[in-house]
């Protein structure tokens, strides 16, 4: 895995900072022009006062970028002081004639980022190191079991249940557990696949992203995505939970559940925009105990609606990231508390984005094909009488073709086979020249001869 994805919590405030220095910065200087222009050209001074106001946008902007990344390389108390240098920026006065506090203010938390030391500390990048942990965060048993009892599922229907990206297939397989369900999901390791294939219905093998799966047929989805930054196909970079959550939920039927987990300083608002716009009845569950300690980890649940706008509720969501203190641990979720919707449905469409030999094993044994393939040849293989008896011709053709080759059980056994042999022919003309005189002509002719051998109790025969 490339370095600076490891890291891209220290890439996300490097750029903030940078932009936070910007935007300070030119707002002292836009401050200081519109003393001169408020007197002698007040249109001039609108414009003025205008930029400066945006600005002051931006600068709150990239200063709300800084507290989920610190939260990430583990330092609470520099983000909590990113928010409150937030509030304070949005109370800011822009006409207040001394911006030199809020300079001071800004300055101050550019230069504790971590992404501006000359050494980035030890401790901040192996906090980054274990939370990485290659992207791979397999989700605790005890905890999905907690997951599992807050799911209804329906009486007398098969309920689809989809993971993005499975892993080894445990955590799906305890989701579905004593339940009727068929479970599908996609793996982009190869050993992991495999694996996933003794416990789940269907594995499809290689990046979700380049599988095909029906869209809308599914009761629930546990998705328990790669916390990493990754690159598109166009050199930029977005955020793997994020995609994995845009991508996957249509996959859901109406009235689907969504099972999201991810740590909680990855709740940012854009991704709690995509939950409010498509989701309702969103509920927040933290884990508990070392697991909460060592991952962050929190289950966001809801049931997919028909999109809509989300009003503030996008920001309601976000705020819950920066104090878990008023976040419900996953063991006070009430039994029953999501059920699935009583709707029957077909997966049409499961194809990973490789080929995956065990899953065409499948495919083929339940396949009625070979089936029909096989029967065909044994309709060949019966015996078949003529309804007429057969002429010379025929029966030529037949004895040629070799399908009376060998015992013929009657009055008289006898063992026959029949061949054909090549014969040439000769015949001669006799005939006058020009001269008058006396032509003998020899023509040959190759022709086929068809020749019985019979064996019978009397002795061998040949027929011709």
């Amino acid at each position: 895995m490339p370095h600076e994805e490891k890291h891209y919590a220290l890439d996300v405030l490097r750029d903030a900072g940078e932009k936070a220095a910007v935007s300070v910065s030119e707002m002292a200087s836009l401050r200081e022009k519109l003393d001169a222009y408020i007197e002698k050209d007040r249109k001039r001074a609108k414009n003025i006062h205008t930029a400066l106001k945006k600005q002051k946008a931006e600068l709150v902007s990239s200063l709300s970028e800084m507290p989920l990344p610190l939260l990430e390389a583990g330092m609470e108390e520099l983000s909590a002081y990113a928010l409150k240098l937030i509030s304070s920026v949005k109370a800011f006065q822009v006409m207040t004639p001394d911006y030199s506090k809020l300079e001071g203010a800004v300055k101050n938390l550019i230069s504790q980022l971590p992404c501006n030391n000359s050494t980035v500390s030890a401790a901040v990048i192996g906090r980054l190191m274990n939370r990485v942990k290659m992207g791979y965060y397999p989700t605790d048993l005890e905890h999905l079991a907690h997951i599992r009892r807050a799911v209804s599922f329906p009486q007398g229907i098969t309920a689809n249940l989809l993971d993005p990206c499975c892993g080894r297939g445990l955590a799906l397989a305890a989701l579905g557990e004593g339940a009727d369900c068929a479970t599908y999901g996609v793996e982009i390791d190869e050993g992991r696949a495999e694996d996933a294939l003794s416990r789940l219905t269907r594995v499809g093998f290689g990046s979700y992203f380049h599988s095909h799966v029906s869209c809308g047929a599914f009761h629930a989805m546990l998705l328990n995505p790669p916390y990493l930054s990754m690159l598109s196909e166009h050199g930029g970079r977005y955020r793997g939970e994020k995609k994995f959550l845009a991508e996957a939920f249509p996959h859901l039927m109406a009235g689907g559940l969504l099972i999201y987990i991810i740590p909680y300083y990855r709740l940012t608002q854009d991704v709690c925009r995509v939950l409010c716009e498509n989701f309702r009845d969103i509920t927040v569950w933290k884990f508990y105990g070392e697991e909460f300690a060592r991952f962050r980890q929190i289950a966001v649940m809801g049931v997919r609606k028909e999109r809509e706008k989300c009003g503030g509720a996008d920001g309601q969501l976000a705020a819950l990231a920066y104090d878990m203190d008023f976040v419900p641990a996953l063991s006070e979720i009430p039994d029953g508390r999501y059920a699935l919707p009583e709707q029957k449905k077909t997966v049409s469409v499961f194809k990973g984005a490789k080929f995956n030999k065990a899953e065409l094993a499948a495919q083929l044994a339940a396949s009625q094909g070979f089936a029909r393939l096989f029967e065909k040849n044994s309709i060949d293989a019966m015996e078949k009488r003529p309804l007429l008896p057969l002429g010379i011709g025929q029966i030529g053709l037949v004895g040629g073709s070799g399908l009376i080759n060998g015992l013929v059980d009657c009055g008289v056994p006898h063992i026959i086979k029949g061949r054909i042999v090549k014969e040439t022919r000769i015949r001669q003309e006799v005939g006058l020249n020009a001269a008058g005189e006396s032509v003998t002509t020899i023509y040959e002719t190759n022709v086929n001869k068809m020749v019985f051998n019979v064996l019978t109790p009397e002795g061998f025969r040949s027929l011709s």
